[in-house]
């Protein structure tokens, strides 16, 4: 049950970035410029001969470095072109794809609870997110924000097999400047945020909590519980987003809101209280750590 805490705990600091963010008042781009390039940080320490070895893991943590730069772009470009709703709610469509392609592609065994939980939070999310103002009146929106839940569940995957060699620190250092450099490619100077002032400093506050420690709990986790039921639990950055917005900058959750709200955070219990002692016990569920770092 630890394994599944932590990456409750990662996907819930994933769900305050707005405590950081909003203050800050930079672009999305800018923001995720930001969260790569400090990141990027511990990356010369986390270096290891013997985890190069692993052509599949290294070859698996490029792919995270492009799909999270992807990610990032996609998503903040939906957020940006509206309704916002329309956008989160399209790109929580990665558990779903993930829970679906996981045994295809890492062969890990069919979570059934993940697989009905999925479709059901996405209910409880449409309803968290009270999605039927928004509706899709501008299906851009929807499209960037669905080709943003595709590149993040190529980031669940890809985190998943990069932990074959890599430890949780070195797959959160280590993809990063691959992201850096794809942001600029793409963005240019528009990605790149202000000179230092106390913006920067807010954001950078928030991109080592929300960021960095978020993401060693849920690469930690992640070793550890099938990738599917890790991205159930993913729903629980929306779920905290939402009760953010309430409880800090005042906006409105109505019932249907605090019903979508149980149905995620009940979801996310049910996949994982998943009876599966047996199989962790004969290391089936994930390979044993090797990491390095």
């Amino acid at each position: 049950m630890r394994h599944f805490v932590l990456v409750a705990l990662g996907a819930t600091l994933w769900g305050c970035w707005s405590l950081f963010l909003r203050p800050a008042g930079l672009s999305g781009i800018q923001s995720a410029f930001l969260s790569m390039a400090l990141l990027s940080l511990p990356a010369p320490f986390v270096l290891r001969r013997e985890a190069w070895r692993d052509r599949r893991a290294t070859l698996a943590l490029v792919i995270l470095g492009f799909s999270d730069a992807a990610n990032c772009a996609l998503f903040f470009g939906g957020v940006q072109r509206g309704p916002v709703a329309v956008a989160v709610l399209t790109h929580y469509l990665a558990p779903l794809l993930t829970a679906l392609c996981a045994p295809w592609i890492l062969r890990e065994r069919r979570s059934p609870r993940a697989l009905l939980a999925a479709p059901l939070t996405l209910a409880g999310l449409a309803l968290l997110l009270d999605v039927h103002r928004g509706g899709l009146a501008d299906p851009w929106t929807a499209l960037l924000g669905g080709g943003s839940a595709l590149f993040f569940m190529a980031n669940v995957l890809a985190s998943k097999e990069a932990s074959r060699a890599y430890s949780p620190l070195a797959i959160t250092a280590l993809h990063a400047p691959i992201a850096v450099l794809a942001l600029l490619v793409v963005f240019g100077r528009d990605a790149l945020p202000p000179a230092i002032d106390a913006r920067l400093l807010v954001a950078s506050c928030g991109v080592l909590l929300c960021g960095f420690v978020a993401n060693l709990l849920f690469y930690a986790g992640l070793r550890r519980i099938p990738t599917a039921t890790a991205s159930a639990l993913t729903y629980l950055e929306p779920l905290t987003a939402a009760f953010v917005g309430v409880l800090v900058f005042g906006e409105s959750l109505g019932p249907l809101g605090i019903l979508g709200g149980l149905v995620v955070l009940g979801s996310g219990v049910w996949v994982a209280s998943e009876p599966r002692a047996r199989e962790s016990a004969q290391g089936q569920d994930a390979p044993a750590p090797t990491g390095t770092g």
